[in-house]
């Protein structure tokens, strides 16, 4: 707990973080917002819910290969900045100018023009972080982003529901817009270290001597990727997490109402508790993290998922206890954490600085690639079979995964 209050006592930092748990929250907000303005408009319809939500999903596709082009040429607090600005202008069109149009089109524009700023936001974020704090300092303050990350996801959701049930989708979306501000403000107090934004600006400029086009910087990217035996490991890695994630998104929610007779209200207790345990694993990785070979942490807390998403299967179809499913959820997340935390930090320690905009571009591609296509195959799986078995696999894959990992480096780690 030292090293994180040592960070913390760092102003820069600080302020960063506090911006970034606003933002992350004001996320949240947008999409309870945006449930609740469809179930206004359209009633439960899962149909116009998926449409809307879509449209947050097909920019990472279409932008973000060129949105990391742009990033690594560009100065990642200003485009933090401006970015933020932008999305709560965006945000805040919503209630004032279509929130009582006929058609759903303006909407989706709107939706999709934010969630379009994000792809530069996002690589942003996690690419200014060495120019924040020392190379030494980066496994703890990725276990804080990363936490506060998930936390803010799973609270925002937690707290975000009532509120928005209490004052309405259009206040919601005025909220959302003052998160995006307060994240600016914050942003603006944040001083990075220029000595680095000078070396990057004048290989930069080096890059435009020889007309670098984006195009070439993309392809670039994408070849770094491929060779570069760390980030390829860490890619496939957290696309393997994605694919759970986007499996048990739809095959975990009908086993949970199956084994509870509920809809919603256990769905979202599960989720504190799997945040619960996001943090203690990040508290963990914090702590140890720096007397473990990263690979290795990344292959332990892939066993360790994958015995309890097993156990998740297993034990809740015979024992439907809900204290069970907490512990079991609170020891899942302990596994997750680490996973990304390592995963972030060796990204930063192996790849060259002007090159992060377009790797973590990257990366937010492979993680929505990896959600969207297994959560289709899974949901066509539980159609064919029982939702137990096919956790019960899911969990299974982590554990050959995380084993063969351990066999194979055994004398590297």
């Amino acid at each position: 707990m030292s090293q994180f209050r040592k960070i913390l006592t760092d102003k820069n930092f600080f302020f960063f973080w506090v911006g970034q748990i606003i933002s992350q929250f004001g996320d949240r907000l947008n999409q309870m917002a945006l449930i609740a303005l469809v179930y206004q408009r359209m009633g439960g319809s899962a149909y116009g819910l998926a449409k809307v939500m879509s449209f947050t999903i097909i920019p990472s596709f279409v932008l973000s290969p060129f949105a990391g082009a742009y990033v690594d040429r560009w100065n990642h607090k200003r485009t933090m900045i401006i970015t933020d600005l932008i999305r709560a202008f965006l945000v805040i069109l919503i209630p004032l100018c279509f929130f009582k149009a006929q058609s759903f089109i303006p909407i989706y524009i709107t939706v999709f023009l934010v969630f379009s700023t994000s792809c530069f936001f996002l690589p942003s974020k996690f690419s200014i972080i060495p120019e924040i704090v020392e190379k030494d300092q980066l496994l703890i303050a990725n276990s804080l982003i990363n936490t506060t990350m998930m936390l803010a996801v799973v609270f925002g959701i937690g707290l975000g529901g009532p509120l928005i049930e209490k004052v309405g989708a259009k206040s919601g979306f005025y909220i959302d817009a003052i998160t995006y501000l307060l994240s600016a403000i914050f942003l603006f107090f944040v001083k990075i270290k220029y000595s680095a934004l000078k070396t990057e600006t004048a290989q930069n400029q080096n890059a435009d001597k020889v007309s670098q086009s984006i195009i070439l910087d993309i392809k670039e990217g994408i070849q770094y990727v491929i060779s570069n035996p760390y980030v390829r490991f860490v890619f496939f890695t957290i696309f393997l997490l994605m694919c759970a994630a986007g499996a048990l998104y739809v095959v975990g929610i009908v086993f949970i109402q199956h084994a509870f007779g509920s809809i919603t209200r256990d769905l979202g207790v599960l989720s504190v508790f799997l945040g619960i345990g996001f943090f203690l694993g990040a508290l963990l990785c914090g702590r140890f993290g720096n007397k473990l070979s990263k690979v290795k942490i990344i292959f332990l807390s892939a066993i360790n998922c994958g015995f309890f998403i097993s156990c998740f299967a297993l034990l809740l179809k015979q024992y439907p206890y809900m204290p069970l499913a907490m512990v079991l959820s609170i020891f899942i997340g302990i596994g997750i954490g680490p996973i990304f935390i390592s995963g972030n930090t060796l990204i930063h320690e192996v790849i060259k600085a002007q090159m992060r905009g377009r790797i973590f571009s990257s990366l937010g591609i492979v993680m929505n690639l990896g959600f969207i296509i297994f959560m289709f195959v899974a949901s066509k799986l539980s159609e064919f079979f029982n939702p137990t078995w096919v956790i019960l696999g899911i969990g299974c894959c982590f554990i050959v995964y995380g084993t063969l990992g351990i066999l194979r480096f055994k004398g590297r780690l």
